[in-house]
């Protein structure tokens, strides 16, 4: 039961996180902190019902979610190089202009 309080707790640390941070990367770490409450919450109902497809679930969540950080992650340190931004509100705020027509070159 201890298991699920911890759970609950970080779930909440995370949503709270997530609502009031805005910055990018301290956002993607609350997103984190709320798929780790939810596979910590695999294990613990599996183990309860003493069976092992919980700990299945969880390898199978953490795999996924390593592979969704390393895509945000990168997504983030591109916008950033590109924009110099790591506030949302102003990446919200941005929009790319359209490219300028560019003269195209006649075949000889």
């Amino acid at each position: 039961m201890d298991y699920i309080i911890l759970s609950v707790t970080i779930l909440a640390i995370g949503i709270v996180g997530l609502v009031i941070k805005n910055d990018l990367i301290k956002m993607l770490i609350a997103i984190e902190m709320i798929t780790a409450a939810a596979t910590m919450n695999f294990v613990v109902f599996g183990s309860l019902m003493e069976d092992s497809l919980g700990q299945a679930f969880s390898i199978l969540a953490l795999s996924v979610d390593a592979c969704v950080t390393a895509v945000a992650l990168a997504l983030a340190i591109a916008i950033f190089k590109r924009l110099n931004i790591r506030d949302v509100r102003d990446l919200s705020e941005t929009r790319e202009e359209s490219p300028e027509e560019k003269p195209t070159v006649e075949e000889k």
